[in-house]
Formats: C-alpha cells, sequence, structure tokens
C-alpha cells in the first residue's frame, strides 16, 4: 500500500463503514447524555451526596444555563429554527434522494441532536421557576433518561441503516 491509499482509507467518506463514523456517533451521544442543560451530569450526583455547597454550584449553574438557553430560543429561536430546517433538508435531499451516503450519515446524526435541543429547551423553560434541590435533581435526571432514550433509538437506527447500507453496497457495488 502506498501513502495516498492509506489516506484515503482513513478519510473515507463511505461513512458507515468506516470506525471515525462510528467512533464519533459514541462521543456524541456520550457527550449528549453527560451535558444535560449544559451542565455537566456529575453535578446532580454530588448535589445529592453532598448537598450544602454542590447543591448550591448545581442551582447556580442551571440557572445560568436555562437563562442563556432561553434567551438565545427568544432573540433568535427562529432564525436558527429556519437555519435548521434549511440544513436538514437540504441534507436530507442529498443522502436519500441523491444517495449521498456521507450525508445520510450527517443526517443520522444530525436531527436526533434537534430532538436532544428540544427536549433541552422545554427542560429550560420548565426550570423557569425556582425549583427545590430534590425537583431540580429529579428534573433534571428525567431529562437526562429522555436524551438517552433518543441516543439508544437514534444509535439503533443508524446502525441497522449502516449494515443495510454496507450489504447493499457490498452486494451490488
Amino acid at each position: 500500500m502506498d501513502l495516498f491509499s492509506i489516506i484515503f482509507e482513513l478519510i473515507d467518506l463511505r461513512s458507515f463503514s468506516n470506525l471515525w463514523y462510528w467512533i464519533a456517533l459514541a462521543v456524541l451521544w456520550s457527550s449528549a447524555s453527560h451535558w444535560v442543560l449544559g451542565v455537566p451530569f456529575d453535578m446532580v450526583g454530588r448535589a445529592a451526596k453532598h448537598g450544602g455547597e454542590a447543591a448550591q454550584d448545581l442551582q447556580d449553574a442551571v440557572r445560568i444555563q436555562v437563562n442563556r438557553l432561553i434567551y438565545i430560543s427568544d432573540v433568535s429561536g427562529f432564525i436558527l429554527t429556519a437555519f435548521a430546517f434549511f440544513a436538514v433538508t437540504t441534507l436530507l435531499m442529498l443522502g436519500f434522494v441523491y444517495h449521498v451516503e456521507f450525508a445520510q450519515a450527517v443526517v443520522l446524526m444530525l436531527l436526533p441532536m434537534y430532538i436532544v435541543g428540544f427536549i433541552n429547551l422545554r427542560t429550560a423553560r420548565a426550570l423557569r421557576a425556582p425549583h427545590d434541590d430534590e425537583a431540580l435533581r429529579k428534573r433534571l435526571t428525567h431529562t437526562r433518561i429522555m436524551i438517552q432514550l433518543v441516543g439508544v433509538a437514534s444509535i439503533f437506527v443508524t446502525a441497522l441503516w449502516g449494515m443495510y447500507q454496507n450489504l447493499t453496497i457490498g452486494v451490488l457495488g
């Protein structure tokens, strides 16, 4: 093998047969379930275990992130939503009408992240009013579980689609 074939093997745009795509997908969902509302989830466990200053730190971090998400949503939510629909529509057309595998792979990563964003925004709006420590931890845990369920479904669908793509390309190509 020469240098160019090694490089093109590493940067293969056939995403579903590329190890880097699956590593990126795992990192994406690991990060999404760890950062609930932009707050690291280990703060929830620390606040439950130690209370006091750890609980106050959690309250402060959640308050900052809730205010930030709601501000972004109120100020530029329409523009961000329009851009998101444009991007997803473009990628859906490229991927599933023109059969660009890289666009399919990006859609299967990006579309569930929009659902996660919606879950986080809905939770942020629910947490706008002050909550006691127990209710806050319960809400964040529930949000994390919802994100993990979206992640499991997304990884399952992506794996099925990836296997289908690899089998059809292997048989037909």
